[in-house]
């Protein structure tokens, strides 16, 4: 679960370390805030993937820094 009440700038990272989100995929808990504008949780399903969020505000929530 991302965090309930994040503030602007707050970031968090998720890595595959095992390379198993192909198989055992990662589900990202929005939390009442949105992701990339949507109000929908976040699947990665791509093997070794690394990714990292940062909170931006309450209308667009939080956005993908990198992948």
């Amino acid at each position: 679960n991302l965090p309930a009440s994040p503030q602007s700038g707050d970031q968090v990272s998720f890595i595959d370390l095992k390379g198993t989100f192909d198989t055992n995929n990662l589900t990202i808990s929005r939390n009442g805030k949105k992701i990339m504008g949507l109000s929908e949780d976040l699947v990665v399903t791509q093997e070794n993937a690394g990714l990292s969020l940062v909170f931006t505000n309450n209308t667009d929530g939080w956005r993908l820094i990198n992948n």
